[in-house]
């Protein structure tokens, strides 16, 4: 909806720019119409790059003090972006018109040790039988300018795992996107769990091409359009 604005949150070991400018997702917006607020999440991009855990508690209080007053924002969001959003709808009643979440799934319900990520992370060394996203992790937090020292006390930080009975009460349209490769999935349980949610699976789409489908990009404007 033209004249709404649209909050960008990026995912991890990534940044405003890598996630949102570079795939043209800030170029389309505009074209909407639409005001585009961005920002990046402490410990990444050009946001402060503390070493200590207890510096990012309640992350997501960083995404609400970017936003304006005077209204719900429509929001998009991916993989640590998107549970963030979902973290402050929780809390936040009237923050949002819609959201856009790309790259969650069951995942953001399932109580998980950071370590073994963090760990690789910090190091840059994975080990045998590490996932798929701990090896993903470890070569992405390698990135120019990331600060892989942060970015493992980022993991690390004390967060507890969204619960079904909170993401209930979020009362707006959400949209749900998840590549059928992505192992942040399945979708279901975060889909079910929410009140108001559609799904958009991206066949043959993995974790991190996300961002950079079409399919995706499509999908949420389309959706960010809706009265």
């Amino acid at each position: 909806m033209p004249g709404v604005p649209v909050l960008l949150v990026h995912g991890f070991a990534s940044s405003f720019e890598r996630n949102w400018r570079e795939p043209g997702w800030v170029d389309i917006l505009a074209e909407e119409g639409r005001e585009v607020i961005g920002l990046d999440l402490p410990g990444h991009g050009e946001a402060d790059k503390p070493h200590d855990p207890a510096a990012y508690i309640g992350l997501e209080r960083s995404i609400a003090r970017v936003l304006p007053a005077g209204g719900p924002v429509d929001a998009v969001g991916f993989s640590l972006g998107a549970g963030l959003l979902l973290r402050l709808a929780c809390d936040g009643p009237g923050l949002f018109r819609r959201i856009v979440v790309g790259g969650v799934g069951e995942s953001l319900l399932r109580d998980s040790d950071p370590e073994p990520a963090a760990r690789a992370v910090e190091t840059g060394e994975t080990r045998p039988g590490d996932p798929a996203a701990v090896q993903a992790f470890a070569r992405f937090a390698r990135a120019p300018g990331n600060d892989p020292v942060a970015l493992a006390a980022c993991l690390r930080r004390p967060a507890a795992p969204l619960a079904a009975s909170d993401l209930a009460g979020v009362d707006v349209p959400i949209l749900v996107v998840l590549g059928d490769r992505d192992f942040a999935g399945p979708a279901a349980p975060l889909v079910q769990a929410l009140a108001y949610a559609t799904l958009v699976s991206l066949a043959g789409a993995d974790h991190f091409s996300t961002p950079r489908d079409f399919r995706f990009i499509d999908a949420a404007v389309e959706f960010l359009r809706q009265p």
